[in-house]
């Protein structure tokens, strides 16, 4: 059996990048060595960069629909409320999606399972890849099935396969970093109590620190904590292993223990994320602490970014060398991510006097003040929603015009007739926008190469945005900009055009 892309791992970024994929006429084969999705999730936060990605691909209305908006935290120190930060302000006008919404990894897999089904394609569990080698056409797997072992070719190989990942252990990627001391845990409660008002809370006491997030149903709420230091040495765990005190501090009034899983934390970076036909993705590539939700939006960063990339080579509407940008984008912001979260992570865990101090002394007043002022929320809002990441000064990215520049996202922007620039990027393809009006000249070059074109009229309400009036921006498949030019730079257009081969082919 021959595929485009047989992609191993049926988490939440491998069901990402086969969604996209198929959606673009890509053909994918998805396996996991699991019997079963699983039933206890760690990841709980969709972030709004996601949400925009699930826009692109229409599903974006069904996490809305099945989870709860987060749009609050609060901080506590001693049973004592010090801080309220509302995120929802903080995100208005940078997103459609000015919040989070709690959606647990388990609910959120089986929902994208559901729409991989919708387009003919099943997951093959049970189904382990044990070996591959690189052949002249692309890459030979030898699997493990549930009736004995198989050989497939593929265009391309995509690990997906978490942080054992055997597809990077065979591509001999290094795999850099350690793992934190502490043992962490996370359960799903029913309860009663002040902290299952539908917010996040955070509980930063001398010894202890526990998140307590919300999620869909009467007095359902979900638990990450520290194991208490007596039980550190022990090999199994189980629920009388969490700090009894800091439940009873936190007004917490346990019903129920509806699952309860441990884990160690670790903080690691590939050295590679590509190896010819071979790619690595999410917990594959890198992973990190769970301060501010980000490793599952991350993953699913990463296949966004590469699905639209295979898809183009997989159709001949672009060079070999686009996937040469996979990896210095991706790999470029996975290692800000696990040095950022490293420390923020030390910052609540660790037990030493200073640490102690700074959490339950200085960090609440501090968090207190600043979240009074709205430019700081929407500083976190932009800083968790990873809509601040960007590409500049990779391959891809191209031009400046006032403060954007290519390799950014493209800003959201609300349209005087109440609609938005969102709304185009639905296509998943390469298309043109100007705000203003576009020349015959540009035009011209657009029509002949099929290519989506999008004239915006200008408005007062724009001018508060970075877009500038007239300027041609040449928009990617996962909405982050190519190329900024003036209509009169014809020669650069048309040379970015020719050299990514965008839109010679029609777009159906």
């Amino acid at each position: 059996m021959r595929s485009d892309v047989l992609i191993c791992g049926a988490g939440p970024t491998g069901l990402v990048l086969a969604l996209w994929l198929t959606k673009t006429g890509v053909k994918v084969r998805i396996i996991d060595k699991s019997e079963k999705p699983g039933t206890t999730s760690r990841a709980i936060v969709i972030h709004a960069r996601t949400l925009e990605f699930y826009h692109q691909m229409g599903i974006d209305q069904e996490v809305l629909n099945r989870g709860i908006e987060f749009r609050a935290a609060n901080f506590w120190v001693r049973r004592k409320k010090l801080a309220h930060a509302p995120f929802g302000d903080g995100g208005a006008g940078i997103s459609p999606y000015p919040y989070g919404i709690i959606f647990p990894q388990d609910l959120h897999e089986e929902m994208l399972v559901e729409e991989l089904v919708k387009l003919g394609i099943t997951i093959e569990r049970n189904t382990e890849l044990t070996a591959f080698k690189e052949t002249e056409t692309g890459v030979r797997a030898f699997l493990k099935t549930p009736v004995g072992s198989e050989e497939c070719e593929a265009v391309f190989l995509a690990g997906c396969d978490g942080a054992h990942s055997i597809v990077r252990k065979q591509s001999e990627f290094s795999f850099e970093g350690g793992t934190y001391e502490n043992v962490f845990y996370v359960a799903d409660l029913e309860a009663e109590g002040t902290v299952t008002n539908g917010e996040m809370h955070a509980l930063m006491d001398d010894a202890d620190f526990l998140a307590i997030f919300p999620m869909k149903g009467e007095g359902r709420i979900r638990l990450v904590g520290a194991i208490k230091p007596s039980s550190k040495d022990k090999t199994a765990f189980t629920w009388e292993d969490v700090s009894q005190s800091i439940l009873t501090r936190s007004d917490i009034k346990v019903k129920q223990v509806n699952w309860f899983s441990t884990y160690k934390v670790h903080h690691r970076v590939a050295s590679h994320f590509r190896k010819a036909n071979i790619f690595i993705l999410g917990d594959a590539a890198h992973v990190h602490s769970p301060v501010g939700g980000q490793g599952m939006n991350t993953g699913i960063g990463d296949a966004v970014n590469l699905a639209w990339k295979i898809g183009a080579i997989i159709q001949d509407q672009a060079p070999a060398a686009i996937l040469d940008t996979y990896e210095p984008e991706r790999i470029a912001f996975a290692r800000r991510l696990v040095a950022t979260t490293d420390r923020a992570f030390e910052f609540v865990s660790q037990r030493s006097f200073a640490a102690t101090q700074v959490r339950t002394r200085i960090f609440p007043y501090l968090a207190a003040f600043l979240f009074r002022f709205n430019f700081i929320r929407s500083i976190l809002y932009k800083t968790l929603s990873q809509t601040q990441i960007h590409y500049r000064g990779n391959a891809l990215a191209r031009g400046t015009a006032g403060k954007l520049s290519g390799g950014d996202r493209l800003p959201w922007v609300r349209l005087p007739n109440g609609s938005d620039n969102y709304a185009s990027l639905a296509s998943m393809h390469w298309q043109v926008h100007c705000y203003g009006a576009l020349s015959a000249t540009c035009q011209d070059i657009f029509t002949k190469r099929k290519l989506p074109v999008h004239v915006f009229p200008w408005s007062d309400e724009l001018k508060s945005t970075c877009l500038q009036r007239n300027k041609v921006y040449l928009i990617r498949p996962d909405g982050y900009i190519g190329l900024i030019a003036g209509q009169d730079e014809i020669n650069p257009i048309s040379t970015y055009l020719n050299h990514w081969n965008i839109g010679i082919v029609y777009y159906p």
